[in-house]
């Protein structure tokens, strides 16, 4: 059975440098997501330690941190049925080298750290996630 649920997606600050959000955003729309809220922000680095807490024991987290605190990114909202799984298809491999052609990544993703987009994993994330950047 499946269920209209909402995931976060983030517009990378490569993406947002090269000036492909409204790009990116079609896609989206294309593939049936509403983007129910955006906002383009800049966030600092103990900001993305805390988001990307998940990751804390990881070689990249530290990286992964200074990267995405480098530069604005656009957060947003998807919603659609089966938000998450969907856009996880649409997004590809974390590496643009191994991401099947078409996807997000693949496109337009520079390396595994450079690509372009981030969505939640799962929907117990998609929630953290999305509380994260929009508080109510």
């Amino acid at each position: 059975m499946s269920s209209i649920e909402q995931t976060l997606s983030i517009i990378k600050p490569d993406a947002v440098e090269r000036n492909l959000s409204e790009e990116i955003k079609e896609i989206f729309k294309k593939n049936n997501f509403k983007i129910i809220k955006e906002k383009k922000i800049k966030i600092e680095k103990n900001e993305a330690e805390k988001f990307y807490q998940v990751h804390q024991s990881k070689p990249f987290y530290n990286d992964l941190c200074s990267y995405l605190s480098s530069g604005p990114i656009v957060v947003m909202v998807l919603e659609r049925e089966n938000a998450v799984s969907e856009n996880r298809k649409i997004m590809g491999a974390t590496d643009p080298k191994n991401a099947e052609e078409g996807t997000l990544r693949k496109k337009y993703g520079i390396s595994i750290d450079k690509n372009s987009v981030h969505g939640s994993d799962s929907s117990e994330n998609a929630k953290i996630e999305i509380n994260f950047f929009f508080k109510d």
